[in-house]
C-alpha cells in the first residue's frame, strides 16, 4: 500500500466514523476538510498544466514540484517522462515507485496535488457572462452558472443542458434551474468534469 493510499484509507475509516457519530480523536483524528480533500484527491484525475508535489522519503534531492505539461507527461530525475494525463495520484504513486526501485531500496514517496490549473469548463448562451472557467477545485451546475454571472432575461430556465465528451460519445444531462434553486431535483445538479460544456437556451 502506497502512502497516499494509507492517506485515503485513514481517512475513510474517520469518515465511516463519523458517519456512526462516534467520534475521531488523538493520532486517529482528521479533521472533515482532511476526510473530504483526502477523498477530492483519490478521485482527482490529473491534467495537463497541474502542479503535482512528489516527496521521496530520506532523498530530498528527488523531492520537487512538477508541472504536467501540456501533453500530459512529466519529467521526473532517473526515470525520465510519465504519461500521467487521465491518471489518479495513487497510479502515479505506484508508477513512480515501480520505476524507482532501480535506483533506490525501497523507495517511499508521496504525490499530492499542489495546484489545479486543468479543470476548464464552459458555459455559453443566454447567460450574463458567458465563457471558459478554469476552476481551482470541482463545482456543481449551480456554482458554475453563479461564476457566468446567472441566467439572463432571455433564458429558459427549464432548458438547460451539460454536454460531457466520453471517448467518441457525448453524454447530455438535463437541468432545470427553477426546480433546483427551489430545492427540487437536486440530482440534476451534478458535480462538473473537466471540459464539461453548459448551454442555457
Amino acid at each position: 500500500m502506497t502512502i497516499f493510499e494509507k492517506k485515503i484509507a485513514a481517512g475513510l475509516i474517520c469518515l465511516s466514523l463519523l458517519m456512526a457519530a462516534v467520534p475521531c480523536t488523538g493520532g486517529e483524528a482528521e479533521s472533515q476538510e482532511d476526510v473530504n480533500a483526502a477523498i477530492a484527491q483519490a478521485t482527482y484525475k490529473i491534467g495537463a498544466g497541474d502542479v503535482l508535489e512528489i516527496s521521496v522519503w530520506k532523498n530530498p534531492d528527488l523531492t520537487r514540484q512538477v508541472v504536467v505539461l501540456p501533453d500530459n507527461t512529466i519529467r521526473f530525475p532517473l526515470i525520465g517522462e510519465i504519461k500521467t494525463g487521465g491518471h489518479s495520484l495513487a497510479w502515479l504513486e505506484k508508477i513512480l515507485e515501480t520505476r524507482l526501485e532501480k535506483f533506490i531500496s525501497d523507495p517511499e514517496l508521496s504525490v499530492s496535488l499542489t495546484r489545479v490549473n486543468s479543470l476548464i469548463i464552459y458555459v455559453i448562451g443566454k447567460v450574463k457572462g458567458p465563457g471558459r472557467f478554469q476552476m481551482a477545485e470541482n463545482v456543481d451546475v449551480l456554482q458554475a452558472l453563479a461564476m457566468a454571472g446567472g441566467l439572463n432575461a432571455f433564458a429558459k430556465d427549464d432548458e438547460i443542458k451539460i454536454f460531457r465528451k466520453q471517448g467518441q460519445m457525448t453524454q447530455i444531462f438535463e437541468f432545470d434551474y427553477d426546480a433546483v434553486s427551489q430545492g427540487e431535483e437536486l440530482d440534476q445538479n451534478i458535480t462538473l468534469e473537466r471540459g464539461d460544456v453548459i448551454v442555457v437556451r
